[in-house]
């Protein structure tokens, strides 16, 4: 496959100093491509390009850039068997999953933004003789910096609005990922997207994300990835008094109460454990499970759990990939073996060694879904952000000691809660310390509801008038009438 470059002023161009890295196929070891292990010189070249296109662009009208989003959405449309192939390729993600979540919300978020920017309208307010407009200008040049779990899907969400808005862009997918990024910057060639306003810089974090953050002239960041790195982001970021959005880590409860319909509900479960081998940042990783029906759900959640097909993400069977990366195997087995030093029991699963995955190289980085019980809730295994597949299991006695559990991390991303009751279900939600709580569903996501986190899962929110509200600067003209 042809090397991978970077997308400065609509055109391809190799790292200022030649240096690249390799992709790799995380489900058969195999090196895909290479790609340019850029520096501030290559961001500085990017930001540049962004700058001088940004008169141009943010003088476009609302309507004519609503246009040009749905002209990329048809486009990424056209290509969805293309990004979704690429997608699995180089995330060990299946490919029905691709197709089904990170092709197809790839052209929704162009869509959706479009269709959003038409129907929204800006307040206006009537007060002692004057009339207040809300009036909305960008921010200028934006960074946007993604993780390597959703590529496509997490890029596009920042880069729709961000364009709805009139900014330019300078972009930084992760390392691991890059292949539908460039995908994307191709597509953009294709439909004659104007040159400079979308920059793509591939490399490292601390040599490429850090000068995007560094950069003077880059006025806003919006970062999605982990907290340790997100505190670095806002370290750096603020004194400069930027714009930034941190979307960070979670470590999600999946509450269940004693009233859940365990056989209606048990499939939806799963899927909020496991879902892209667990590499979701919403992805319910602490099970909280009534006492009064522990026993029959561990047994009926084991068996699900059991069942779930694992193997070669080409495959239409395969329901769970690989994990990322043969490093983060590691890093998830010594989190195993971590849950048993600490008390825990492995019910299914555990490492590759213990529980290995039939018909897969080698040297592909593949986990069995792993359940663990009989662990502390305050445990490191049950209190760590592990983002792989794991799950920890743990007994209540009352909704109050369901609440303290399910707030006793410093994450507070997501939730979910099951119940035969959505009253008492919703009830319930409202006193769970994160952005978003599901009731009796899992990832059903209406993308004009504020999405991020509290505590150390983040700082802001994205999604509809959100994502509006971030990506411009808000003037509140004041016009006295006569």
């Amino acid at each position: 496959m042809e090397p991978i470059l970077n997308f400065i002023n609509g055109e391809f161009h190799p790292s200022a100093s030649g240096m690249t890295l390799e992709t790799v196929n995380p489900a058969s070891g195999q090196v895909i491509t290479t790609l340019p292990r850029s520096s501030a010189e290559d961001v500085a070249m990017a930001t540049k390009a962004a700058l001088e296109a940004g008169p141009a662009w943010s003088a476009t009208t609302m309507e004519e850039r609503m246009a040009w989003l749905h002209r990329i959405a048809d486009a990424l449309e056209e290509e969805a068997e293309t990004i979704a192939q690429l997608e699995s390729m180089d995330t060990g993600k299946p490919i029905s999953l691709a197709r089904r979540v990170d092709a197809a919300r790839s052209v929704s978020n162009f869509r959706f933004f479009a269709n959003f920017g038409r129907d929204h309208t800006e307040p206006i307010f009537s007060d002692h003789g004057a009339v207040n407009h809300v009036h909305r200008s960008p921010i200028g040049c934006v960074g946007l910096i993604t993780p390597w779990n959703l590529p496509l899907y997490l890029l596009t969400w920042k880069v729709a609005p961000a364009l709805l808005m009139g900014n330019t862009i300078v972009a930084k997918p992760s390392e691991l990922t890059p292949m539908t990024a460039n995908h994307l910057a191709k597509v953009l060639n294709k439909v004659h997207f104007p040159k400079g306003v979308f920059n793509l810089v591939h490399g490292l974090g601390p040599e490429v994300g850090q000068a995007i953050v560094e950069h003077p002239d880059i006025r806003g960041i919006s970062f999605t990835g982990g907290t340790a790195t997100g505190k670095i982001v806002a370290a750096t970021a603020a004194p400069m008094f930027k714009k930034i959005s941190l979307e960070l880590g979670g470590k999600n409860a999946t509450v269940v109460l004693d009233d859940a319909p365990l056989e209606e509900v048990m499939d939806g479960i799963v899927r909020a454990s496991f879902t892209n081998s667990g590499q979701v940042c919403l992805c319910g990783s602490r099970v909280l499970v009534d006492a009064a029906i522990y026993d029959r759900f561990k047994t009926m959640f084991v068996d699900a759990v059991s069942n779930i097909v694992v193997g070669d993400p080409a495959s239409e069977s395969t329901v769970m990939g690989s994990v990322i990366s043969k490093d983060h195997q590691t890093k998830v087995e010594s989190y195993i073996e971590l849950g048993q030093q600490e008390g825990g029991v492995v019910l299914t699963g555990g490492s590759a060694t213990d529980a290995p995955v039939e018909g897969v190289t080698a040297q592909g980085a593949f986990l069995r879904p792993t359940v663990i019980e009989g662990l502390s809730h305050t445990s490191r295994t049950a209190t760590e952000e592990i983002f792989g597949p794991v799950v920890t299991l743990h007994p209540f006695t009352s909704e109050q000691e369901a609440i303290d559990m399910a707030n006793a991390t410093e994450y507070g991303l997501a939730g979910s809660v099951w119940t035969a009751d959505t009253a008492r279900g919703y009830a319930f939600a409202q006193h769970l310390d994160t952005g978003i709580v599901w009731v009796n569903t899992w990832l059903n996501r209406d993308l004009r509801t504020p999405f991020g986190g509290v505590k150390q899962s983040g700082v802001g929110r994205e999604g509809g008038a959100w994502s509006m509200n971030f990506f411009s600067e808000l003037t509140n003209i004041c016009v006295l009438q006569p």
